[in-house]
């Protein structure tokens, strides 16, 4: 079993796709193991993409992050992280295959709905940034 860290962001919150989001995981077998609803924190989320902090478009990001409810979930279950990522699909939604949740409810690459960690170490790390 692996866990893995999920974030809805903002505009997925906004779109009123949490639910289906959420009931998505569950239909395929995922465990929640915690979630909350909070406004991030900007340190957080400048810690959380400080390898973007080089690039033009990091301030929107940051601020992006913090600009309404995000919904942050423990997911667990057999290889996770990959499951996961095969039903998130591509950063950029117009690259995201039919079906995954950016192609289905994300419009443009800097506001692509949800987040996943991409490998275990990342997961780990992100889990104790946002749950502690």
């Amino acid at each position: 079993m692996e866990e893995t860290l999920v974030i809805i962001k903002p505009d997925g919150v906004r779109q009123k796709a949490v639910g289906e989001i959420i009931a998505r995981f569950e239909r395929r077998g995922f465990e929640i193991k915690a979630m909350k609803q909070t406004v991030l924190e900007e340190a957080v989320v400048m810690e959380h993409y400080a390898h973007l902090k080089e690039k033009p478009f990091f301030r929107e990001v940051v601020y992006f992050m913090i600009s309404g409810p995000v919904v942050c979930m423990i997911l667990e279950a057999e290889h996770g992280i990959a499951s996961v990522r095969q039903m998130v699909g591509a950063t950029n939604p117009q690259e995201a295959l039919p079906g995954t949740i950016r192609a289905d409810y994300g419009f443009i690459s800097g506001s692509n709905v949800i987040h996943a960690s991409d490998c275990p170490e990342a997961a780990e790390i992100e889990i104790k940034r946002f749950f502690g």
